[in-house]
């Protein structure tokens, strides 16, 4: 567990010295990588862009603020930033699953002649529409002890937004992201089997990497475990205030007893059905194929893992959890969808390019 990674340094730019206990980096280390990289991409687009009238102000202009603001924070420091501005392990990775996620989708979107701009919008919808949802998904769920002691509008407001002991729902975002995307290509005019197809992989490369975040953050764990690879939280952990609040340990407690490590068994078998899904949607016989192929495998996986989970307990008096009830009605979902497109008579026509029609469609991943 390591809610925290590290802490960029504003007040002194090239210390590499601990904040707060936490190791740190000084933001001018941080400063140097992103002009390197800004300097590289400018040179592979400089022939594209040297004559259009926006270069200055994006292309030149943005750094120069960037290194404006960060000198100025350096040399007159508010108070709040003494100790740094902390990086979060769990946010870290859902950055890294949209980037990843983002760039394998843009790759299978050109096989098939959709507009990659179109892609890095849909990928600002996917963050407002996954975090939100996922969001207001676990406190709906977790309404009880979430606002169990809240006696203002400010501590209700606090309550809502904060991350620390974990608060996201994948499923809540799942829904919310489903619908985002339906409303998305009737605005954008896009095939939406199709746009789900080439996003079903980068869904799973997203899904591994943020349960790397919550394994980073102490939350999702696992059940009881007496196995080698059994994994321990912290005192003050997500893990080891649901168990203190259950009565399952004691306040004195420095560590949680051994757990599943679910978090990993997850991300895990999220990067395995990602390449299954790649190379299917190479192979896939009509659109929509490998959203269902997803949608079977996901529930399938994410039912089983449940069984492991401590998290969650059964609910409307059953030993499933709402995790559980809601798989199962994806998979049931996933077998109508099957079904309505083997015997629609459109169901074998492909919407988009079909793979033989591009070469690129063989090397999309």
């Amino acid at each position: 567990m390591r809610q925290t990674l590290f802490r960029i340094n504003i007040h002194d730019l090239w210390s590499m010295e601990p904040l707060d206990g936490v190791a740190a980096i000084g933001a001018g280390y941080l400063l140097v990588a992103i002009l390197a990289i800004w300097a590289g991409l400018l040179a592979m687009e400089w022939r594209k862009v040297r004559n259009e009238s926006t270069f200055l102000l994006w292309k030149l202009v943005g750094p120069v603020a960037l290194i404006a603001v960060v000198v100025g924070l350096s040399e007159r420091t508010p108070e709040f930033l003494k100790n740094g501005v902390p990086v979060f392990g769990y946010g870290a990775m859902v950055f890294l699953g949209f980037a990843f996620g983002g760039w394998t989708a843009l790759r299978r979107a050109k096989s098939v002649g959709i507009d990659p701009e179109a892609i890095w919008d849909l990928i600002t919808w996917f963050f407002i529409a996954g975090i939100g949802g996922a969001r207001l998904f676990y406190l709906v769920q977790k309404r009880r002890e979430v606002f169990a002691d809240v006696s203002s509008p400010g501590e209700f407001l606090f309550k809502v937004v904060n991350l620390t002991d974990g608060g996201l729902v994948l499923l809540g975002g799942v829904i919310a992201v489903v619908l985002a995307t339906i409303l998305f290509c009737r605005i954008r005019q896009i095939p939406t089997l199709l746009l789900a197809d080439v996003l079903v992989p980068s869904f799973f490369i997203g899904l591994g990497f943020g349960r790397i975040g919550c394994l980073l953050n102490g939350c999702c764990f696992g059940d009881r475990c007496e196995l080698p690879w059994a994994i321990q939280f912290p005192a003050g952990s997500a893990a080891w205030n649901a168990l203190v609040g259950r009565g399952f340990l004691g306040s004195g407690a420095e560590m949680t007893f051994g757990l599943q490590p679910t978090q990993i068994y997850s991300s895990i078998t999220a990067f395995l059905l990602a390449g299954l899904t790649a190379a299917y949607f190479r192979r896939r016989p009509f659109d929509g194929a490998v959203l269902v192929v997803g949608m079977l495998l996901y529930a399938v996986k994410r039912f089983v893992i449940e069984f492991l989970r401590g998290d969650e307990m059964g609910q409307f008096g059953t030993m499933f959890t709402i995790s559980q009830l809601i798989s199962i009605g994806i998979f049931a979902a996933g077998l109508l969808l099957a079904a309505w497109l083997m015997y629609k008579p459109q169901g074998r026509r492909f919407i988009g390019k079909p793979p033989s029609a591009s070469k690129s469609a063989k090397s999309a991943v």
